[in-house]
């Protein structure tokens, strides 16, 4: 690791806690890379919270622990008589401070977690049904309620949506992808933005949420282009706890050690990374915090089909890959099809991209066109026209209806592939046990992608609903507390948006909910002990 000529690390890790007031200087400064396994006996600066990854689900976290806080508007009447009355009962109360377990009980939606369902409904209400009904929440601002925490972030703020094809609409409506506070609909007017349809570009969604982050005050909070490393929990021997550190965690946690004869107790995180500088050197830094928050997504690891021939340069995994191979013309002029494994959308956006740039395909995909899990029949046709037309060839232009491969497009349902050759040809096999080879000019794998959760221990495999497996958003979510987000299986570790299985962005703001509240409930126990004498411990008041 190099350092800017620029910036040491010491000024970068008083940049990232100049916001907590000139005090903490000093503090700041004393701060070493720490390399043992138990912390020094020297008082370190903590941070309440660490959010990791800038997209919504960090944004709206962001947002609510900045202080602002959502309440029932006095004319708002919401369409479900209960949980309208139930909110009316503490209507003085904001929604951070009220029980969000009573408020979200007996509600349907589309997400598996209650607190996602109720956030839903109270700033879309009854939108599953067809309806446009505005918020019934208004939004407050109350300094007092501000919880210390940082937003770290591989690029500028909005996450994965920067990298997203430019050219492909979303599947969520522009208004189910804004964040609290902001109407996705007046911004893109006071921007003049000319929207055409209710559904709107990756880059439109992408610029609306670094906007977000600006005109909400919250650019103190995120810092860009960092890139973390290891998260770690650190330990103290317990005969040291009473000398520096009493009553810091409330919850805390007594561990033994394999030989019997030191006890352990479970402490604060160690957050290490470094941030590129402009020059592209490396700035390392070491933060400890008292909780962590997960918001990452999905997006950093493409699903692969683990066959041989995968890593060949001509196999790719992205859409933005085959974009640029597009742009650069290395595809012009190509007698053999592109090869597009998957059936999800983005193997369709990667359809229409090629048939739009007149170059021929060939689909492969393991389901039959009509399993009724296909995300093609969860779409109305009259929003998503482009999508049946890619699942109307799916089941018209077969290979076993149209024996012309050289045609624009060939589907091959029912069908893995076993391996990639290096002359650029695909070895197939039908459900029949069938084996068939297509030439090709470039393959596209497009199955879905997982979060890379590296920096865990164990690749944060432990802390799923399934132990030992990696983490995905299906199949293996991250197992949390259905209200406050909390990792069950380690404490002060949260997990919000498609880490828990809420892959939409008008859900994932439930999590920045629960999160929000539980905090606040620990900030206040803290404060309490604190003023009550009886101790404080090394984080930031």
């Amino acid at each position: 690791r190099t350092y800017s000529s620029a910036e040491t690390e010491g000024q970068l890790l008083n940049s990232f806690v100049q916001y907590f007031g000139d005090s903490l200087g000093k503090k700041i400064k004393r701060m070493p890379l720490i390399e043992e396994t138990v912390l020094p006996e020297d008082s370190l600066l903590t941070l309440p919270v660490v959010i990791i990854g800038n997209g919504p689900s960090g944004i709206c976290l962001s947002y609510l622990l900045s202080g602002y806080r959502p309440y029932l508007s006095p004319e708002a009447i919401h369409p479900n008589p209960i949980l309208h009355t139930k909110l009316e009962e503490a209507r003085h109360l904001s929604i951070v401070d009220q029980d969000l377990e009573y408020l979200s009980e007996g509600l349907e939606g589309r997400s598996s977690n209650p607190v996602a369902v109720l956030f839903d409904t109270l700033l879309h209400p009854d939108a599953d049904f067809g309806y446009d009904y505005p918020p019934v929440l208004h939004w407050k601002l109350e300094q007092h309620n501000y919880i210390p925490h940082i937003v770290l972030g591989k690029g500028p703020p909005g996450g994965a949506w920067h990298s997203m094809e430019g050219s492909m609409l979303t599947i969520s409506f522009g208004d189910w992808m804004e964040l609290p506070g902001l109407s996705f609909k007046e911004w893109a007017a006071s921007k003049r933005r000319n929207v055409k349809s209710d559904r709107v570009m990756p880059e439109e969604i992408a610029c609306y949420y670094k906007h977000y982050v600006k005109v909400m005050g919250l650019q103190k909070n995120f810092r860009d282009n960092v890139y973390i490393t290891s998260v770690s929990r650190l330990y103290r021997e317990k005969d040291d706890e009473g000398r520096s550190h009493q009553n810091e965690d409330i919850s805390t946690q007594h561990l033994e050690m394999e030989d019997g004869q030191k006890s352990l107790i479970k402490r604060n995180w160690e957050v290490r990374g470094y941030q590129r500088a402009t020059d592209g050197s490396h700035v390392p830094f070491c933060l400890f915090a008292e909780n962590v928050a997960l918001a990452t997504g999905t997006f950093d690891s493409p699903g692969r089909l683990q066959v041989e021939g995968e890593d060949f340069p001509f196999v790719l995994h992205s859409m933005s890959d085959f974009g640029a191979a597009i742009s650069k013309g290395k595809l012009r002029g190509k007698a053999d099809p592109v090869l597009i494994v998957g059936a999800g959308l983005t193997a369709a956006d990667a359809v229409l991209c090629a048939y739009n740039n007149n170059i021929p395909v060939v689909h492969v995909f393991r389901r039959r066109v009509t399993d009724t899990s296909l995300i093609f029949k969860q779409l109305p046709k009259k929003l998503y026209p482009e999508y049946h037309k890619v699942y109307h060839m799916m089941c018209t232009q077969s290979h076993t209806v149209d024996s012309n491969q050289h045609s624009a497009y060939t589907s091959f349902p029912e069908h893995n592939v076993l391996s990639f050759k290096p002359e650029m040809k695909c070895v197939l096999q039908s459900a029949s046990g069938l084996k068939k080879i297509l030439k090709f000019s470039v393959a596209l794998v497009l199955i879905g992608s997982h979060p890379n959760l590296f920096f865990l221990k164990d690749q944060g495999h432990s802390i799923g609903h399934h132990s030992n497996q990696p983490i995905t958003c299906k199949g293996n979510p991250i197992e949390i507390d259905p209200y406050t987000y909390e990792c069950t299986k380690e404490a002060n570790l949260f997990a919000l948006g498609p880490l828990v299985g809420d892959n939409f962005v008008r859900f994932l703001k439930g999590g920045a909910l629960g999160i929000a509240r539980c905090l606040s409930i620990r900030q206040k126990k803290k404060h309490e002990l604190i003023e009550s004498g009886d101790g404080g411990g090394d984080g930031v008041p």
